[in-house]
Parts: structure tokens; C-alpha cells; sequence
């Protein structure tokens, strides 16, 4: 029951009027500063994600108030870039005008893959 209440929170923002127009106004524009600062000699580099997530988190400090959003989450941890009223969050960005991006991650190893799978089925929100 948690997650569905943490889970409408999110959705707030898709139904948020004023919220959506500022988005539609502004994102494309921050996404395109982040690429510009993130491009050397014409390639995107790979920072690129990390201030696109910055991006994305500043909106949920806006929508939502600092004093919900946790930002404070090593570097260390898979998977999870923000907590939001204390639910995991992880964000992922795809460079380009198509959405052909696919996240895929790959091991051999029994217990990072059963890791995964946890944190997949309980801990990141989809929608």
C-alpha cells in the first residue's frame, strides 16, 4: 500500500497543469544546455545522464519540497539516484530524437543478479 501511495505522488506531476506547461516550456531546453556542456569535439559524453538526473531532480524538489526529496544516496548504490517521501527512485534519460534507447544490464554473478531483481521489483517506480 506504501509504494501505490508513493507512486501517486509521481503522477502528481503528469497531472499538474501548470506543471506540465512549464515542463514542456523549459525541459527540452535544460536536456539541451546539459548535452551542450557534456559534448566535446561533437560527441555527447557519458556525464550527460548525470546532469539530465540533476535536472529531473531539481523538478522534484519544485514540485514536492526539498524536505521530501533525499538526494543524499552514494554513488555506490545501483539503481537508486533519489528518494522521494522515502521511495527509491531511479532515473534514466535517453540521448536522441527516437525513443530507441533500452536499459540492459548484464551479470554473471548469482547474487548481483538476485540484488537486481529486488531492486527492480520493489524498489524502482514505473509507469
Amino acid at each position: 500500500m506504501r509504494a501505490m501511495i508513493q507512486q501517486n505522488k509521481l503522477i502528481e506531476i503528469f497531472e499538474d497543469k501548470n506543471l506540465i506547461h512549464k515542463i514542456q516550456n523549459r525541459l527540452p531546453s535544460l536536456f539541451q544546455l546539459a548535452e551542450e556542456e557534456s559534448s566535446r569535439a561533437g560527441k555527447i559524453g557519458m556525464q550527460v545522464g548525470s546532469l539530465r538526473e540533476n535536472i529531473i531532480i531539481a523538478l522534484l524538489i519544485y514540485k514536492f519540497g526539498s524536505k521530501n526529496i533525499d538526494t543524499n544516496i552514494p554513488i555506490t548504490r545501483k539503481e537508486i539516484d533519489v528518494k522521494l517521501y522515502g521511495q527509491l527512485i531511479s532515473i534514466k534519460t535517453i540521448t536522441g530524437k527516437l525513443l530507441t534507447g533500452i536499459k540492459m544490464i548484464w551479470t554473471v554473478d548469482p547474487i548481483s543478479a538476485l540484488e537486481l531483481c529486488i531492486i527492480i521489483n520493489q524498489n524502482v517506480i514505473c509507469f
